[in-house]
This record gives structure tokens, C-alpha cells and sequence, in this order.
């Protein structure tokens, strides 16, 4: 059994602390991240055709994927304001009653942005939610869950299960 590895994240006197990035090696880094937003049919067709009334909700919600991307480290306390090099984020669905959202985020820094994957997908399943909420409010968000991430000192990580 190997021994956990020490939190990152606490002094020597048990208190949170934004950790030192100041000696890692600058790597190019990317994540993908992806969500799912179960719904009724009928929410996801109205997806669809473009007939939600506060308008393109694919759109709005690619948007607002970028931007909580770029300010992640505004909404995670211990987060490192990053430079990113590129977001990109991707709709699909199941042609019944799921939508599913993948963003993928790269930058060329001192750490990895894992969690401006996360925020980005949930961004946008919550700006789905807002959208959509008139014509549903039961719909479901989620399993929200890093995809993939690459470089660093830790390497890299693929999630086996993921159905994107």
C-alpha cells in the first residue's frame, strides 16, 4: 500500500494556502471535462429547433462555458489565475432525453487546468438549466467529471468510461 501524498493545500500551521508554483517547469497543458444534462424529450427537442424563448441556448451556453473558464480561479479560492491558450467546448446528445457538453482547455504555464475544464462544463449545463427552466425545471445535472488532462509533473490521465 503506497502512502497517501501530503495535501498541497495547508501551512505547516494546518491552514489553507495557495500553493507555490514558482519552481515547476512551464509545459504546454491541456483538460477535457464533460457533463450531462438529463431532460424530458420534448426540452430537448425545443434545444433543438431553436424554439427556447430566451433564445439559443447552445450558444449562450458556449459562451458562458469560455467565460467561467477564464475567471475559474474568481469561484475556486485556492485556484491560479491562468493565461489560457485555447477553449473549446462541444455539444452532443442521445437524440432522447440527455444532452451532453464536453470543454476542452489548454494553456502553456506552471499548472494545469483541470479545473477550468470543470467549471467550464458546469457553466454551461447551469446556463442550460436557466434556459430551459420555463419549459422544464425537473432536468438533472451531471456526473461532472474530468475526462482527461495532460502534462505536468504528475502526467497525464484518461478516463476509461467516458461515453464522449
Amino acid at each position: 500500500m503506497t502512502e497517501p501524498t501530503p495535501l498541497t493545500h495547508f501551512n505547516e500551521q494546518g491552514r489553507a494556502r495557495m500553493v507555490d508554483i514558482s519552481d515547476k517547469q512551464e509545459t504546454s497543458r491541456s483538460a477535457a471535462a464533460h457533463t450531462t444534462v438529463t431532460m424530458q424529450p420534448s426540452t430537448l427537442a425545443l434545444i433543438k429547433e431553436g424554439k427556447i424563448g430566451k433564445g439559443d441556448v447552445l450558444a449562450v451556453s458556449q459562451v458562458a462555458a469560455i467565460m467561467a473558464a477564464k475567471k475559474t480561479s474568481d469561484w475556486i479560492p485556492m485556484c491560479h489565475p491562468l493565461s489560457l491558450t485555447g477553449v473549446d467546448v462541444r455539444f452532443s446528445d442521445n437524440g432522447h432525453n440527455e444532452l451532453y457538453i464536453e470543454a476542452t482547455v489548454k494553456t502553456k504555464g506552471l499548472t494545469g487546468v483541470e479545473m477550468e475544464a470543470l467549471t467550464a462544463v458546469s457553466a454551461a449545463a447551469l446556463t442550460v438549466y436557466d434556459m430551459c427552466k420555463a419549459a422544464e425545471k425537473g432536468m438533472v445535472i451531471g456526473p461532472t467529471q474530468l475526462v482527461s488532462k495532460t502534462g505536468g509533473k504528475s502526467g497525464d490521465f484518461h478516463r476509461n468510461d467516458t461515453h464522449f
